[in-house]
This record gives structure tokens, C-alpha cells and sequence, in this order.
């Protein structure tokens, strides 16, 4: 009897979805195209890849097992488990052979296959243990909110900012929208201007950084430095949507015309490069090209010189940080780390202008990196519902129209017959029941497309969906299932309370009951909304920045 061996990454490895994580690439390379790996799967494992967007109620039962079992967690998520899926041994990334006291994949398989033919009996009891032991985890506290929630967001938000270089903690440092959308919102509710202050710096130099691409648009995952400048080089869509909502939503409170220009560039990057024909929007942009990561955006000094001439090449390089030496791996992410935005003469803001759309034509013919062209249900609604938001605090048609193409896009193609969403989308084929995150992102989308357009036909849509969500998803109120009871029964059935790299399902969930709530003034949204933070209110009292947005849904923020 075999074990069986999972891995779970971002995207499938083969053909044309392939992965768009670097590590799962390298992974890739070193073991899983590799002829002495394959000859220990093939002979003592079932294997079995899994493409985590396609199939994240699998990824996430996973996920929780890593957390547990080993306090961190990661793609490309490996797995080694029993015949009946019961987790043996989890971990991330692994080297082909033992090196710098990091297990070889190699030396894994085969010890843990020795143990399996000496005594199985005991890996199976050892695994069944292990889920017990994580069911147990998988338990929340109830209680009401703490009346002081927000004052002690703030004061752990105001603890762990990094005043010299903004945003929150140490190294690899995320863009974190949840805490930008949480202090903009206290900056609503209480004119703090010193809370302002901590949003607009964390704007500002995040913007200025290599984590944003200065010469397509766009945000990068994640900056591997506290200075903002190493990027983690793959762009996901829900990532984009969340950040252009965070800087919409500054400009709108601020009238700060550097967040509106910021907001824009990331729609001109999401609509040009991430849209199909249809108007469904894909899910990543692959951090590698050509084997190495962030290849496609790095620039040499004598290049940039080359292709503009000498004037125009040194003013480039002058404002952009490129220089003959690098500033990564001997060659140039282009940043305005050290630029002061307001002293930029205007002769020279329109030459940067005129140059930036040169490079961009110049660094088209380069190979580019691999797009995932997965329309998922669950992005999409994140993506809708920040362009129906900017729609109206720009005054802007163009991304109301786009918004309503996305939105006409899911219904004609990832909505059954019986009327269930659907997760996934690939060469007009849709498939998978749709879990948590696609029915509450989607139905965020809706409700602030009808805000935008005042089309009953949207709200009529969100408020149909979310019913159907509380049926299929549903706990007596007491939260919601990460998966419906119509999808595979797996051996979690997990609530996803806490926000990870993508939102919680719950706290969208909530969102929109209190939306919905103030929209139709039915008291039955707020009574469930209030239900379901009671069930789990203790545990965001406990460690309330993994909940923002469900504190947010308590604040009506978004």
C-alpha cells in the first residue's frame, strides 16, 4: 500500500497554466523534472499535484496541517500523507539533496518510505493523532468585541510601523491593504492626523519603491527588504485590486492627487495586461522569464543610455536609481526610494513621462513572464468591486464599463444551470462549486457595482447569492464553511476566520451583511452579521490584525 505525496502550488506546473511562484518553479526544476526523484515517487507514492487556486478548500485543510505542525507555512506546500489523506509530514520547499542542514527531498521520500515498510501501523495511528490534535485547533472563541477594538488596532498598528521606512514589521515586508484600509478608515471615523500621517508615508514610500513596477504599473507580491526595494517579482490580481482600492480610498479622503495617479496606474496595468476578450480578468503574472526571477524588469546602466542617449539616459537614471553597478545582482530595479516626488521639476516630470513609455515599448520585446490565465470567480469580485468604487470616486464611466463587463462575464459563464457559482474559468470551460471566497468576494463586487451604477439588477443578483451563500455555507450563524456542503468532503472542513495573503471569506461575508443592512434595511443581515462575529469575537479580541476585516465590516469601512 502506498503513501501518498501531494504537492500544492500556485498554478499547475504543465502546459500552458503552469505555476507562477518562483520557488514552486525552482522546486520544479531540481526534483519534479528529475529522473532519480520521479523513480522514488513513481515506485513508492501516489502523486498527486494540486493547483492551490483551483482547488484552495484542499490547499487550505493543508495549510492548516503546516501551520501546526510546523508554525509557518508556504508554496509550494508538500505534502506526504496516508492512503486516506490523513498528513504524515508537511513541509515547503525542499532541495533535491540534503544541503545546509535543509532535508533533500530525496533523503525525505526514502526515510519516511523505510519507516512506512517497517510500521506503517504507527504512521497511520501518528496521522490520525495529528488530525485530532488539529481539529481541536480548528476551534475559535466566542464573545463580544472588545468596545476598545479600534483603539488597540491602533496602538499594535502604531507599535510595529517602521517610521524610517513605513509600513508594518520587519523584513519580507507585505503591502498589508487591510491595515492602509483600516487606518484610513480611523482617520474617517476620528480626524487623527497623526494615524493619517502613518497611511499617507506607507503610500508614499511603498509607491516609490521597486515593490511597485515604475515602468508597466502594477504591485509586486511582496519586497524581500524593509526598504521596499527587492521585490518578490510575480503580480497577482487580488493583490492589485486590494491595493487600488487602498489608494483610492486615500484619495478620497486626502484629495492627495499622487494617490489618484498611483490608483490609476494599477487599473491601466490590470486592464491592459490582465483582461481577456471577454472581460473576465486573469489571475498572476509569473515572477520568472527565461529561468530567472525578475529578468523581464531589470535594466543595465549603459542599456538605459543606449536606447535613450546620453541626456535623456542620465536623467533616467539619475531619478530611477540605476546605476553601473546595480542595486540587485549587478543589474537595476528602477525605484524613487531616494526621490523627493514634490521637488521633481516639471520640465523633467515630463520627460520621465515621455521616457517611462519609451522603456515600456522597449521592455515589451523582451520574453515575457508567463500570465496564469485562470479567471477566478473569487479575484474577479475583488477587481469589480475596486473599479465600481474608483468608478465613483473618480467620476470615472470607463471603469464602471469594465466593472459591468467582468461582472456580465461571470454570470454568463460561472453560474450552473442549477444556479451554483462557480470557481474557475480556463478556455471557455468553467468548473469547480464555488467556495467561501468566491461567493463573498463576488457579492462585494456587486453591491458596490450598484452603488456605482443604481442598477437594481446587481443588488437583486448580490442579495440572491448571498442567501444562497448562508445555505451552503452556513454553521446556525455561527461562521461560515471555507467549502459548501455540495463540494468534496474532505477530511477538514475548516471556517477561515483570519486574514492570510488573500482576505478572509468571513469577514467579506460581513461586509456585506452590513452592507446589504444598510442598503434594504432588512434586520436580519445585521442580526447574522452580529451572530457570526460573536462566534468568533474572543479570538479577534486575542489577535485582532489577523481579523481587520471583519473589524472593518464592524467600522462599515468598504
Amino acid at each position: 500500500m502506498k503513501a501518498n505525496f501531494f504537492s500544492s502550488l500556485l498554478g499547475i506546473l504543465e502546459g500552458e497554466h503552469k505555476s507562477v511562484c518562483h520557488w514552486c518553479h525552482v522546486m520544479n526544476r531540481e526534483s519534479f523534472s528529475d529522473n532519480e526523484v520521479a523513480e522514488i515517487l513513481n515506485k513508492h507514492y501516489v502523486s498527486i499535484k494540486v493547483d492551490r487556486e483551483e482547488r484552495p478548500d484542499i490547499d487550505k485543510v493543508y495549510m492548516t496541517f503546516a501551520e501546526a505542525m510546523n508554525d509557518n507555512a508556504g508554496w509550494p506546500l508538500n505534502v506526504i500523507a496516508t492512503p486516506d489523506a490523513k498528513p504524515i509530514y508537511v513541509g515547503t520547499y525542499f532541495p533535491k539533496k540534503t544541503m545546509n542542514r535543509m532535508i533533500g527531498l530525496i533523503e525525505l521520500l526514502s526515510k519516511i518510505y523505510n519507516v512506512w515498510e517497517e510500521d506503517s501501523k504507527s504512521l497511520v495511528k501518528k496521522s490520525a493523532e495529528i488530525l485530532e490534535e488539529v481539529k481541536k485547533l480548528n476551534v475559535y472563541d466566542e464573545g463580544n468585541i472588545s468596545e476598545d477594538i479600534n483603539s488597540r488596532v491602533l496602538d499594535i498598528l502604531i507599535h510595529i510601523y517602521d517610521k524610517e521606512n513605513g509600513g508594518f514589521g520587519t523584513r519580507p515586508k507585505f503591502p498589508m491593504p487591510q491595515y492602509l484600509l483600516f487606518l484610513l478608515r480611523y482617520v474617517e471615523m476620528n480626524g487623527d492626523k497623526r494615524v493619517l500621517k502613518i497611511a499617507e508615508d506607507t503610500l508614499i514610500k511603498m509607491y516609490k519603491g521597486g515593490i511597485f513596477d515604475h515602468i508597466g504599473y502594477g504591485f509586486f507580491r511582496y519586497s524581500v527588504d524593509e526598504h521596499w526595494l527587492v521585490p518578490h517579482f510575480e503580480k497577482m490580481l487580488y493583490d492589485n485590486a486590494l491595493m487600488s482600492l487602498v489608494y483610492t480610498k486615500a484619495y478620497e479622503i486626502t484629495s492627495n492627487q499622487l494617490f489618484k495617479e498611483v490608483a490609476e496606474k494599477i487599473y491601466e496595468f490590470i486592464l491592459r495586461d490582465m483582461i481577456s476578450d471577454n472581460g473576465g480578468f486573469y489571475s498572476a503574472l509569473d515572477a520568472d522569464s527565461e529561468g530567472e526571477e525578475g529578468k523581464f524588469y531589470l535594466f543595465e546602466s549603459k542599456e538605459v543610455i543606449k536606447l535613450l542617449g546620453e541626456e535623456w539616459g542620465t536623467i533616467f537614471n539619475r531619478y530611477y536609481d540605476i546605476t553601473e553597478e546595480g542595486n540587485f545582482e549587478g543589474k537595476n530595479i528602477p525605484n524613487l526610494i531616494k526621490i523627493d516626488l514634490g521637488n521633481i521639476p516639471p520640465n523633467d516630470a515630463a520627460i520621465l513621462n515621455s521616457i517611462i513609455q519609451m522603456l515600456f515599448s522597449y521592455r515589451e520585446k523582451r520574453v515575457s513572464p508567463h500570465r496564469d490565465q485562470k479567471i477566478l470567480t473569487s479575484w474577479n469580485g475583488l477587481m469589480i468591486g475596486s473599479l465600481a468604487y474608483a468608478a465613483i470616486v473618480f467620476n470615472n464611466n470607463f471603469y464602471l464599463k469594465k466593472a459591468i463587463q467582468s461582472v456580465e462575464f461571470l454570470v454568463n459563464n460561472s453560474i450552473d444551470k442549477e444556479g451554483n457559482l462557480l470557481s474557475t474559468h480556463i478556455n471557455g470551460v468553467s468548473y469547480n462549486k464555488g467556495f467561501l471566497e468566491d461567493y463573498s468576494f463576488f457579492v462585494f463586487g456587486l453591491i458596490n457595482l450598484y452603488k456605482a451604477s443604481s442598477e437594481s439588477k446587481y443588488l437583486d443578483l448580490a442579495i440572491r447569492l448571498m442567501n444562497d451563500m448562508l445555505d451552503l455555507f452556513g454553521d446556525d450563524n455561527k461562521g461560515l464553511y471555507f467549502y459548501s456542503y455540495k463540494s468534496e468532503e474532505l477530511i477538514l472542513r475548516p471556517k477561515e476566520f483570519y486574514d492570510g495573503a488573500i482576505p478572509s471569506g468571513n469577514g467579506f461575508a460581513l461586509i456585506n451583511l452590513f452592507n446589504l443592512y444598510v442598503i434594504t434595511g432588512e434586520e436580519k443581515y445585521s442580526r447574522i452579521a452580529k451572530d457570526i462575529l460573536y462566534s468568533f469575537g474572543n479570538s479577534i479580541n486575542n489577535n485582532p490584525l489577523a481579523h481587520l476585516y471583519s473589524i472593518l465590516a464592524i467600522n462599515y469601512s468598504i
